[in-house]
């Protein structure tokens, strides 16, 4: 069996990785980029367990194609979900690693 905290860190993964491949290539801009930032958390919110959720996408990386518009990468991102699962509540980070030139999750 497993205990309340380890369903609440694999529930915060799944949370993390469907933020991740979900939005990763998403057409972004300057003018769009806080929109969004709150699409990407309200859709995240939904999801079970899930007590909040805060996104921010890095603007000083968008860089704009002949058409307009960056596209959204993983490295943009920074996301923290809180979950909470039968008493246990724990914070997880999705983040970009310099050392590893990777965004990386983990738990806070």
């Amino acid at each position: 069996m497993y205990t309340s905290r380890e369903i609440a860190a694999f529930e915060a993964g799944i949370k993390l990785g469907a933020l991740y491949h979900q939005f990763v290539g998403t057409p972004v801009s300057e003018d769009t980029a806080d929109s969004l930032e709150r699409a990407i958390e309200r859709s995240i919110s939904l999801q079970p367990y899930v007590e909040s959720v805060s996104v921010r996408i890095d603007r000083g990386m968008l860089r704009e194609n002949v058409f307009g518009y960056s596209e959204l990468s993983g490295k943009m991102i920074r996301a923290e979900v809180e979950v909470a699962y039968e008493g246990a509540r724990l914070r997880a980070v999705l983040e970009y690693d310099p050392e590893k030139d990777y965004p990386m999750m983990h738990l806070v």
